[in-house]
Parts: structure tokens; C-alpha cells; sequence
């Protein structure tokens, strides 16, 4: 089943395994047997070794999460210290554990003014699960119970839970569930590059803000409990929005007395340069979904964040929330997302990314559009989406769409990068802790990669 010549004894009994026991995420399985699994061994820093011994550079962070790199000794040592005293205890029953209780105080100090209530789940699907009932829930204390309907946007990837895939706007992942649920809606969001037209960026971030207005006013504001966004679409493609959108966004959920949700589980704690997404466009959301980052994927941890008004009213409410999971709080996840945060403030890591390596990462990828296949390189922080074109003046897609990524992806593992393809737009967003000689060497990968992929064009499929 390996690829290569000749694999190891070891390799080819993982990937033996693999195919008879594992069902993976988000995979053709009929595809998959065919083929042979890559096996992923060993880390360190921004760079992952196979069970072949070869190295390759993890320009997506594991997905979107090893914010702090491989390796750290401190979050394992965090982890192993906390499972020597308390490997586990629930938060049921009017009981607690110290590492939740500091992990709340410590969320608090990094998130925008009056964020500071904490619940706790253990994935951004969960947590955003979670925020869908918690939603409902306040406005049924409101006296507003017909208040229920989210509105999210087309591109927007919130979970795989049967209420975060119907938030999700990413229509693939609708039809096999029977999906959406009734009570979501979606709204095209801000692609400039694909629906901006001849319009300005900040203006077409206004006109895309205001679709929102129009759907509120479709379904009617009685009946609209919240809108959900990520400041920058992630699995989506990468897409970020011109600067007037996210404020836009912000006026009309106030006027019509919509929640407004800001999905940090990509965006949050330092990608974007500040300490969440929604800070780096200027807005100050009721409720925060976080994951990912927090601890920076070492252990799964997740949380929503409530603003003083929806966790006021669940205070007040005076009956039992009947919503929780058995790890909601764990002990030792929370003890590593503890050190996690600890050691994001004494390594200046969100200061670096705004100041120092972020602007490298983005000069540095920037420099790529003048490759014939890249309409457009967009993004912030260390986050980074690459457009494959076919026409850069016209901005025109390939026919049928997603095989010029998918070609580019592959030459990209094979040349020893991980980079992610959607549609075809190339992702990236390495470890906060990247070097400049390490982003150097994905740009220059990439690069190679782009070059290979413009050779096989006429080998693609693509029509004419």
C-alpha cells in the first residue's frame, strides 16, 4: 500500500491497519483503500516527520490549531502534572476543578470588554452546538421564544454537529443529513474577488454587509435570534473581508436587536494579530465561540465566551440549564490551555505576529502574485489564502473548479509542504511560532509547487 519503492516493515503494517480498522474524517473511503495512508510520526517546531523518515513543513498547523508549535515541553509537562493530581473530575452537580476556574479568569483577561463568562465543551462543533441552544434559550427568557432563527453565510464552516453543518454554508456537507435543519439561513458573504465586480473593496464590503439587512427584513426581525460569522472564513477559503463589512455587520444586528457571534475557532488567540479576529476588525460581538488555539491543539478543549447580557440572564434565569457534556471543563485539558495562554504571554506571541512575522509572512507570500496561475494573495496575520485563476483580468475560476487546487495540494505533500486546497484557493496558516527562514522556505516550496502544477495543466481535465 505505500507509495514508495520500498517502504518500512512498520509503515506498510500502520497503513495495513489503517484501512482496516480507522474510518477517517471528511474522506472518500472507496478512494482511500486504493491508496496508502501517510503515517505521521514525530514533530517538532513547524516540521512533522512520516514513518518513512521524511520531513515536511506543517504550513497549516496540524488544522488551524498547533498555534505554539510541536513540541513544547511546558504544555506536556502541564498535562502530565495535572493528571498526577486530578486526571478528571466533572463540573456537574455544582462542583469544580481549580483549572477551569483559572482558565475562565484567564480567558477574561484576553477577550474584549464584558466577554468573561466561560462554558466549556471539548470542539469548535461543540461549542458552537452549544451557542445555538444557549441563543434560543436566552431570547425564550426574553419572552421571545419565536426568536430563533440563525443566519450565517454562504463559504462559512462552523462544525460538522448536526446544528454547527446547518450554520455551515459550505453546501457539500448538506446532503447526505438532510441538511440544513429548519431555523438556519444563510446570505452570500464578502468574496471580493468572486462577486466584488467592478466595485471597490469597501464598498462591496458595505453592499455585502447589507444582505444581512435584507434577509433580517425577509424573515423578520421578530423572528431572527442571531447571526454567526468567522472574521476570516477559514475552510471556506480564506476569504477576508474588506475593512467596512465587519462594522456594517455590527450596526445592523444592533438596530434590529440581533445577537451577533463572532466564530473564533480559527481567528482566535493570535492568528490575525490581535488576540481575536473580531478585535482586528473592530467590533465587539455578544458571544464568542473558541478552540483550536487555546491550547493550541495539544488537548481537544473548547469554549463559549458570553458578553454581560446573555450570561445576566442565564444567571437570573432560576431554573436548571439543561445542556452539558461530560468533559464540559476537564481538568487536565484546562490545565494545558492554562500554560498554553501563560506561555502566548510571556513569548509576546500575539505582539510578534502583528508586528514582526506576520507582516514578513505576508510580504513574503505576496510576492507570489506575480505567478501566472495567482489571481489573488490575501490575508492577515498568519493566515494566507493564494487564488489559482485561469484569467488574473477577468478573475475567472477553472471549469470545473477545485482540480487546479487539488493538483497544487499534492505537489505541495509531495514536495515536502502541507498546504490545504479549497475549491482552488491555497490555504495556509503555519505555527505562531514560525521563523522567517521557515517561511522562506514554504514561500519557496510553494513556488516550486505552482511551477509543477502550471506544467500539468493540459494533464488536469480542465474544459476549455
Amino acid at each position: 500500500m505505500s507509495t514508495r519503492a520500498n517502504p518500512r516493515p512498520e509503515t506498510l503494517r500502520w497503513q495495513e491497519l489503517d484501512h482496516r480498522h480507522h474510518l477517517h474524517p471528511f474522506t472518500d473511503y472507496k478512494d482511500m483503500l486504493a491508496k496508502a495512508s501517510r503515517i505521521i510520526v514525530k514533530a517538532e517546531g513547524v516540521y512533522l516527520w512520516d514513518s518513512e523518515g521524511e520531513r515536511l513543513i506543517d504550513g497549516m498547523a496540524g488544522l488551524w490549531c498547533v498555534n505554539m508549535g510541536y513540541g513544547r515541553k511546558e504544555l506536556a509537562e502541564a498535562a502530565y502534572r495535572q493528571m498526577l493530581e486530578l486526571p478528571y473530575y466533572n463540573t456537574f452537580f455544582q462542583t469544580a476543578t481549580p483549572p477551569p476556574i483559572e482558565l475562565g479568569k484567564a480567558i477574561a483577561e484576553v477577550t474584549p470588554k464584558g466577554l468573561d463568562h466561560v462554558f466549556y465543551a471539548n470542539s469548535g462543533s461543540e461549542a458552537n452546538d452549544s451557542v445555538v441552544k444557549i441563543v434560543r434559550y436566552f431570547w425564550k427568557l426574553q419572552g421571545k421564544p419565536d426568536k430563533s432563527i440563525f443566519i450565517s453565510r454562504e463559504f462559512g464552516y462552523h462544525g460538522v454537529t448536526m446544528a454547527a453543518a446547518s450554520l455551515s454554508g459550505l453546501k457539500p456537507m448538506h446532503p447526505q443529513f438532510g441538511l440544513p435543519l429548519p431555523g438556519f439561513a444563510h446570505i452570500e458573504t464578502a468574496y471580493w474577488w468572486r462577486q466584488g465586480g467592478d466595485m471597490t473593496p469597501e464598498d462591496y464590503g458595505l453592499k455585502a454587509a447589507r444582505a444581512l439587512e435584507a434577509k433580517i427584513l425577509e424573515l423578520g426581525p421578530e423572528r431572527v435570534a442571531a447571526f454567526i460569522g468567522e472574521p476570516i472564513h477559514g475552510a471556506g477559503g480564506l476569504i477576508v473581508p474588506p475593512m467596512s463589512y465587519w462594522p456594517e455587520i455590527e450596526r445592523i444586528c444592533r438596530k434590529y436587536d440581533v445577537l451577533l457571534i463572532s466564530d473564533e475557532v480559527i481567528c482566535g488567540f493570535g492568528r490575525t494579530g490581535n488576540w481575536f479576529g473580531c478585535q482586528t476588525f473592530g467590533v465587539t460581538p455578544d458571544l464568542m465561540t473558541v478552540a483550536k488555539g487555546l491550547s493550541s491543539g495539544y488537548l481537544p478543549i473548547s469554549a463559549v465566551v458570553l458578553g454581560p447580557r446573555v450570561a445576566d440572564a442565564l444567571n437570573r434565569a432560576g431554573e436548571e440549564f439543561v445542556h452539558g457534556f461530560t468533559y464540559s471543563g476537564h481538568p487536565t485539558a484546562c490545565a494545558v490551555a492554562l500554560e498554553n495562554i501563560r506561555l502566548m504571554h510571556a513569548e509576546t506571541i500575539v505582539e510578534r505576529v502583528r508586528n514582526v512575522i506576520g507582516p514578513y509572512f505576508q510580504k513574503k507570500f505576496a510576492a507570489l502574485a506575480d505567478h501566472p496561475l495567482v489571481g489573488e494573495v490575501r490575508g492577515k496575520g498568519l493566515l494566507c489564502g493564494i487564488e489559482l485563476t485561469a484569467d488574473k483580468k477577468t478573475r475567472r475560476n477553472f471549469d470545473p473548479e477545485g482540480k487546479v487546487g487539488l493538483a497544487c495540494r499534492n505537489h505541495c505533500f509531495r514536495n515536502g509542504l502541507i498546504m490545504r486546497a479549497t475549491r482552488d484557493t491555497m490555504l495556509a496558516s503555519p505555527p505562531l511560532i514560525i521563523k522567517e527562514s521557515e517561511v522562506d522556505e514554504m514561500v519557496a516550496k510553494f513556488r516550486t509547487c505552482l511551477d509543477l502544477t502550471l506544467k500539468d495543466l493540459p494533464t488536469i481535465g480542465l474544459k476549455s
